[in-house]
C-alpha cells in the first residue's frame, strides 16, 4: 500500500526553525525523485523543494538559501530542514514524487506568527 505521513510541522516564531519529515512507503523509493510541496490557505500546491535520486536539490527563489532539503534512501524518508522562517511560510507542508504520482498523505501544518 502506497503511503506518504509527514511530520514536524508546528508553531514557530518568525526567524525560527522546523525541521519536517516525510515517510515513504509501498514505492521504489530510492529510484524517485521527491519533492515538497506546500499550500497556503486559498491557494494552490506549489513546489517548493525537490531532490533527485543521487540527491541534487532544487529549491523555489521563496526559500532559496533557508530550506534544504534531504533523503535517506536507506530508511525511504525525506526531510526539509526549514531555518530563517517568515509568516509567508504558513502552510500545510506535504511530500509526493516530483511530478505527483502518489496519493497525497494528510500534510503538516507550519504556523509562523509571533
Amino acid at each position: 500500500q502506497v503511503q506518504l505521513v509527514e511530520s514536524g510541522g508546528g508553531l514557530v516564531q518568525p526567524g525560527g526553525s522546523l525541521r519536517l519529515s516525510c515517510a515513504a512507503s509501498g514505492i521504489g523509493f530510492s529510484i524517485v525523485k521527491m519533492g515538497w510541496y506546500r499550500q497556503a490557505a486559498g491557494n494552490q500546491r506549489d513546489l517548493v523543494a525537490a531532490i533527485t535520486r543521487g540527491g541534487i536539490t532544487t529549491y523555489s527563489d521563496s526559500v532559496k538559501g533557508r530550506f534544504t532539503i534531504s533523503r535517506d534512501n536507506a530508511k525511504n524518508t525525506v526531510s526539509l530542514q526549514m531555518n530563517s522562517l517568515k509568516p509567508e511560510d504558513t502552510a500545510v507542508y506535504y511530500c509526493n514524487t516530483f511530478n505527483p504520482s502518489l496519493p497525497w498523505g494528510q500534510g503538516t501544518q507550519v504556523t509562523v506568527s509571533s
